[in-house]
C-alpha cells in the first residue's frame, strides 16, 4: 500500500486553499456606489440594482431619510467635502456617479465648485482606491452636431457650447476621462437622451407645459428636427448594463435614447393636446431662438420667476441630435423598448397634481 509523506498532506492543503479562495473570489459580489441616490437617476437605479443579487449597493446621498424603500449599505456626506470624496470611494469595485450639480442656463462659478472640480476629484480619489469602473451620465449634446442629419454615433466629437455652463465641463469631464482611462480604471460616459417620466422635476415636459400656457413658445425651424427622447425605464436600463457589463474596453462611450427619434412638432403637440396647452402658432430659425434666449437670460435678475422664460440651453437641445443606440446594443445589450407618449403619460399626471408648477432651471 501506498504512503503518503507530511509533504504529500502539506502540498494537498495548499491547493485545497488556493482552490477555495479562487471560489471565493469568483463569488465575491460586485460592489456599487451610487451617488446622488436620492434623485431621478439614483432611485431609479437603485430600484433595477436592487432585484440583483450578484452585487451589492452602496448609496450616496446627503440625506439618509430621502431613501425610500432601501435598507443597504449608506454613506452620508456632501460630494463637496473633499474628505467625504475620498472616503465615499473605499471598498467599491464601481462608481455610477449620479449625484451630479447642474444648471440649464448661467451659474458657471457654482457648475465649476459644485459640479467639475469635485467629479474631477472624485476620479481621482476613485482611482487611487483601486475603483474598476467610473461612470458617468452625461448627454448627447456633448457631441457636435451633425451635418444634413447625419447620425451622430457614441465616440463622436465633443463641443462647447461657449454659453452653457454644465454642458461644457460635461464636455471637460469626458475629455479628462478619456484621457485617463489607462490608469487602472475603466471610464464610461453614458450620452443620455432627453429625460422623460416621473419624478423627473429638471427635464424637457415639466419646462415646456408651464411656457406653452403663455402663448409665446414658437416651433424652432417649423419643428421638423427630430429629438433625442428616452423613457425612465430606458436610461435605467442602459446604466444598469453599463454598470455590469463585464466586457468594456478602457473607454467607453453610449448613446442611451429610446427606440424612436420622434420630430420636435410631434412631441410638443402630444404634450400640448395631454395638458390642455395651446399649441405654438407661428415658427421662428433657431438663430432667432438663441438671440431670445441670450435676452432672457440677459433680462434675468430684474425680471420676475424662478428662471428665465427661454434660455439657449432649451435651443441647444431641441437641435436635431439623431443619436442611435446601436453600439450599447451590441456592446453591452440595450434594447430600448417604453414609448415616449407613455413616459409623458406619466409625467403629465404627476405635474397635473401639482398644478403644472413653473420650475426651476437649476439645482438649488
Amino acid at each position: 500500500m501506498d504512503t503518503i509523506s507530511e509533504s504529500d498532506v502539506e502540498k494537498q492543503q495548499l491547493r485545497s486553499n488556493d482552490s477555495d479562495s479562487v471560489n471565493t473570489d469568483s463569488l465575491k459580489k460586485r460592489k456599487i456606489l451610487v451617488t446622488g441616490a436620492t434623485g431621478f437617476l439614483g432611485t431609479n437605479v437603485l430600484r433595477a440594482l436592487a432585484s440583483n443579487s450578484s452585487v451589492q449597493i452602496v448609496a450616496a446621498c446627503r440625506k439618509r431619510e430621502k431613501l425610500q424603500g432601501y435598507s443597504g449599505e449608506t454613506r452620508i456626506g456632501d460630494l463637496t467635502d473633499a474628505a467625504y470624496r475620498k472616503s465615499v470611494v473605499q471598498d467599491v469595485d464601481v462608481v455610477c456617479h449620479l449625484g451630479t450639480w447642474s444648471s440649464f442656463w448661467g451659474h458657471a462659478k457654482k457648475e465649476t465648485s459644485h459640479f467639475y472640480e469635485p467629479c474631477l476629484d472624485l476620479i481621482e480619489q476613485a482611482i487611487n482606491a483601486g475603483v474598476k469602473r467610473f461612470l458617468l451620465p452625461s448627454t448627447v449634446a456633448i457631441a457636435q452636431k451633425s451635418k444634413n442629419g447625419a447620425p451622430i454615433d457614441d465616440f463622436s466629437n465633443t463641443a462647447h457650447t461657449g454659453f452653457w455652463p454644465h454642458l461644457d465641463r460635461l464636455v471637460d469631464v469626458d475629455r479628462y476621462m478619456q484621457a485617463n482611462c489607462d490608469r487602472g480604471m475603466q471610464m464610461v460616459t453614458l450620452r443620455l437622451g432627453h429625460f422623460l417620466g416621473a419624478g423627473n422635476t429638471l427635464g424637457l415636459v415639466p419646462a415646456l407645459v408651464p411656457r406653452l400656457r403663455t402663448f409665446l413658445v414658437p416651433w424652432l425651424a417649423g419643428g421638423k428636427k427630430r429629438l433625442a427622447v428616452v423613457s425612465d425605464a430606458d436610461l435605467t436600463q442602459g446604466i444598469v448594463k453599463a454598470i455590469l457589463n463585464d466586457n468594456l474596453n478602457n473607454y467607453e462611450s453610449f448613446n442611451i435614447c429610446g427606440a424612436e427619434f420622434p420630430a420636435l412638432r410631434e412631441v410638443f403637440t402630444y404634450i400640448a393636446d395631454h395638458s390642455n396647452s395651446p399649441k405654438p402658432w407661428y415658427s421662428v430659425p433657431y438663430f432667432a431662438g438663441y438671440a431670445f434666449g441670450w435676452l432672457m437670460e440677459s433680462l434675468f435678475p430684474v425680471l420676475p420667476g424662478s428662471s428665465p422664460f427661454l434660455t439657449r440651453s432649451l435651443v441647444h437641445v431641441a437641435e436635431d441630435w439623431y443619436c442611435p443606440s446601436d453600439y450599447a446594443k451590441q456592446k453591452i445589450g440595450y434594447e430600448p423598448s417604453k414609448d415616449w407618449r407613455s413616459a409623458i403619460d406619466e409625467s403629465l399626471e404627476e405635474l397635473e397634481s401639482k398644478g403644472f408648477p413653473w420650475p426651476k432651471l437649476a439645482q438649488s
